[in-house]
């Protein structure tokens, strides 16, 4: 089924995501995953190439385009390359529109140059050790002290959290508690009483520095506020959306392209004196899941679309999140069996894949809290 979304400039994009891919990560993924942290030229190198701050206005140096379509294209072709530790679509498309959106002139003139050449890499801070999906349970808090805020807690799991020269903290600025009460605050590289715990040992995207952060009366100025004071929950439910789309995006891809490395290899495979693709379970599975991609394609393509009209609501957000993300869990589990004992080797495409992949159903939201999100949604 010939897809629809993209016209011939997004095709010339992928091109040249493809391309930079090939040389700037491929030749150093396994040093990076031995290090545990991709290389700052790298980041730079995404900058010079036009790659990162694509929706944000060519003024302060970015692409300044309103197409979603050229950042699905991004994490397509991220996804393709088994990049899960360079992470730029987090950088762009769940981090970006923080600071394009919330940023005063000042903010954007301050950060917005660094956010897109690749000097600065940007983090943002919301799950803590007892508090992930519920934000509610935050319990980072900023005290006003007049000329500035002090910022006192901790945050985990938190993707650049090595790198990041600045980092977006979602804090408490009310004791009441409750959603209403938190704030954005952008904590940047150097500030006292700020510390970077231990880049966390995963069983997967070993490339990508996720990180504990510890606040210790870290002094924020007061220009540093991001967004409106005690409107943080309401910042992060706009932002919500294309956070899942870009996460479903990512892994209707990964599927279909570890689908397409299975399909070669079982044609390629003998056993019992002939290509494994000759049994009939071998096919059916290989229907079951072409099926499956092709489905969840077609509903990912249309969320797309509507996000581009902004059309896109929570609710079919966290569909095509945690569909797509669920068929990719088991397409890497199906794929893998298929490979055999092959498929248990760390340097076979599809072994990465499982273990890189997994986290899709649990970042972002979770794959039950996108049910409770859909369910309360139609039963209210």
């Amino acid at each position: 089924m010939r897809r629809q979304l993209f016209d011939d400039g997004h095709e010339a994009f992928r091109a040249t995501v493809r391309t930079f891919l090939e040389r700037e990560f491929v030749p150093h993924r396994e040093q990076w995953e031995r290090d545990g942290v991709v290389s700052r030229e790298a980041w730079r190198a995404a900058g010079r190439q036009g790659l990162l701050g694509l929706a944000v206005p060519g003024e302060y140096g970015g692409g300044g385009t309103t197409d979603y379509r050229h950042a699905a294209v991004l994490a397509e072709e991220f996804a393709r390359a088994g990049a899960s530790g360079f992470a730029v679509p987090l950088h762009n498309d769940i981090i970006g529109p923080y600071l394009t959106s919330l940023a005063t002139e000042e903010q954007k003139r301050r950060w917005l140059p660094g956010f897109c050449d690749g000097g600065t890499v940007c983090a943002v801070a919301m799950t803590e050790p007892g508090a992930g999906s519920d934000l509610q349970g935050i319990r980072t808090s900023a005290a006003d002290k007049g000329d500035h805020w002090v910022l006192n807690g901790s945050k985990t799991f938190i993707s650049n959290g090595i790198l990041a020269d600045l980092v977006i903290v979602v804090a408490r600025t009310t004791p009441e508690g409750g959603a209403k009460g938190l704030s954005l605050f952008v904590v940047e590289r150097g500030a006292e009483g700020f510390e970077r715990g231990r880049n966390l040992v995963k069983i997967g995207q070993k490339a990508q520095d996720t990180a504990e952060l510890f606040f210790h009366d870290v002094r924020v100025p007061k220009e540093n506020l991001l967004g409106d004071l005690h409107g943080a929950f309401g910042h992060l439910m706009a932002n919500l959306p294309q956070e899942r789309l870009t996460i479903a995006v990512g892994a209707a891809a990964a599927a279909e392209h570890l689908l397409a490395e299975t399909r070669r290899y079982v044609k390629e495979r003998e056993a019992f004196g002939g290509p494994i693709a000759r049994f009939q379970h071998i096919r059916f599975e290989i229907a079951e899941m072409a099926t499956e991609c092709a489905v969840t394609r077609t509903f990912v393509d249309r969320c797309v679309v509507d996000h581009n009209a902004g059309e896109l609501d929570a609710v079919h957000a966290s569909m095509a999140k945690w569909w797509a993300t669920e068929l990719f869990k088991r397409v890497a589990d199906r794929c893998l069996q298929l490979h055999g004992g092959y498929g248990y080797m760390a340097e076979y495409p599809v072994a990465r894949a499982f273990t890189d992949g997994r986290v899709q159903t649990i970042y972002g939201g979770t794959t039950e809290i996108m049910k409770e999100i859909i369910g309360r949604a139609l039963l209210a």
